[in-house]
């Protein structure tokens, strides 16, 4: 989902916020106030979080893939 992600966090009619305390690193995604996925960073250990709908906000490069 990393390619995905960036793609959501890249789109201009997303808002994307950061979050950084030790050795968690959080950053959100949002669509018109509504977080649409998250990624989640403690030390070494990456996962990515999405609502069930969430290729409808992919744009269309990636659609396809």
């Amino acid at each position: 989902m990393k390619t995905e992600f960036d793609n959501l966090r890249l789109n201009d009619k997303h808002e994307y916020e950061s979050d950084s305390n030790g050795d968690k690193q959080t950053v959100k995604i949002y669509c018109n106030d509504k977080l649409i996925a998250k990624k989640l960073q403690i030390k070494k250990s990456i996962r990515y979080f999405g609502i069930k709908e969430y290729k409808q906000y992919l744009t269309e490069e990636d659609q396809h893939a």
